[in-house]
């Protein structure tokens, strides 16, 4: 290993705070997104990564001189079967990732070789390192820690700038016959009821508005892999704990209400002047004709932007629904790096994975197409 950097102390600090003063102006003064908050790592550290069998990998670097923090790089290592991964703090919760720096301090780790040097030596071993959901324009992770070059994901994100006043951002972002059409649906689901909008304000609105939003998603997402995370003990702990932890201030819930019962709900993230949309859930089968969805994201709109927020992100995802809100696709990227034969092996099948899809998915199309017939001409 190459001699110390004389400008920083590199270091891994498994039991590092998150929830600590240093951390907080940290974060403040960083680049970092909204799940890179103190309360949001703090929670995924000591909840969800024991319940994953994932081993805490945090790189810290401080100033030498002052011994201020002066990065976070808050990552796992994590056992997928016989393939030990290295990768940032995500557990699935996560929608956008990054070292936790200012880009000037990042510039000067950069620029001092054995500071690069010491944080690539503490990441390894791993027979794959892999860093997805990296956000565009960001800190260039991978020339950090020496990966080959980042590579697009299949899926976008997606935000709305918002203006002020809301009618006229809803002219600008919305298509002008959906707005009718929106505005209609409101009408026919003010009819049946006591109809209500707002952003939960204590525990029990929270707990209440949590409990309603696994009960809808359950359904709908069972068929989807291996369902919801909301169904599963750990993943309702966190997020409840997140909401709770950080109602006023990094969270808000918002609930709409019909005759005083919750028929839709979404929860997320401020920050920056964002509102980051993390998840949501509907009244299906109860208000099939009314989209109820698009009504909700609509109200959160209007609050967002009464609020003075200036962007309405709705995180990863090409769902169709985001560009009818004016939602922009941002590129998502990743890096990954194989650290022994097992892991190039298993970096390869990952390359293979989105042509495998897609040959499954023409082959299937082409067992249903129907027989062809000869023609004269075309």
């Amino acid at each position: 290993m190459n001699r110390p950097s004389t400008n920083f102390n590199i270091a891994i600090e498994q039991a590092f705070d998150f929830l600590s003063p240093d951390y907080a102006e940290l974060f403040d003064s960083s680049a970092a997104t909204a799940f890179q908050h103190p309360v949001w790592l703090h929670s995924l550290y000591t909840g969800l990564a024991a319940h994953a069998g994932a081993t805490p990998l945090i790189v810290v670097a401080r100033h030498r001189a002052t011994g201020a923090l002066a990065m976070v790089l808050p990552m796992l290592r994590v056992r997928r079967g016989p393939i030990r991964t290295v990768e940032f703090a995500d557990l699935r919760v996560s929608d956008y990732l990054a070292p936790v720096c200012s880009p000037e301090v990042f510039s000067q780790l950069l620029a001092d070789e054995s500071a690069c040097a010491e944080i690539r030596y503490l990441v390894r071993p791993f027979d794959l390192l892999r860093m997805t959901k990296l956000p565009d324009g960001r800190l260039p992770i991978e020339t950090l820690l020496a990966t080959p070059r980042r590579v697009s994901m299949e899926t976008n994100a997606y935000a709305t700038v918002l203006v002020a006043p809301f009618e006229q951002w809803r002219a600008s972002a919305l298509d002008r016959s959906y707005q009718k059409e929106l505005a209609k649906k409101y009408r026919q689901l003010q009819k049946k009821g006591t109809l209500s909008f707002s952003c939960c304000n204590d525990s029990a609105s929270v707990l209440e508005a949590l409990d309603v939003m696994r009960k809808f998603r359950g359904p709908r997402f069972q068929s989807q892999g291996d369902g919801d995370l909301l169904q599963r003990p750990e993943y309702y702990a966190f997020y409840s704990g997140v909401a709770l932890r950080g109602l006023g201030s990094f969270v808000r819930l918002y609930a709409m209400k019909m005759d005083g019962e919750v028929i839709a709900a979404v929860l997320g993230l401020h920050h920056q002047g964002s509102f980051l949309v993390i998840m949501s859930a509907f009244d299906i089968d109860g208000y099939k004709s009314q989209s109820l969805g698009a009504l909700m994201f609509e109200q959160v709109a209007r609050d967002c932007i009464e609020r003075g927020d200036q962007m309405l992100d709705f995180t990863i995802g090409d769902e169709p629904y985001k560009k009818l809100f004016g939602g922009q696709p941002s590129p998502m990227w990743a890096v990954t790096q194989a650290g022994s034969t097992a892991g190039a092996l298993s970096l390869f099948a990952l390359k293979q994975a989105p042509w495998l899809k897609l040959a499954a998915k023409r082959m299937s199309e082409f067992r249903l197409l129907p027989t062809r017939t000869s023609t004269p001409t075309r």
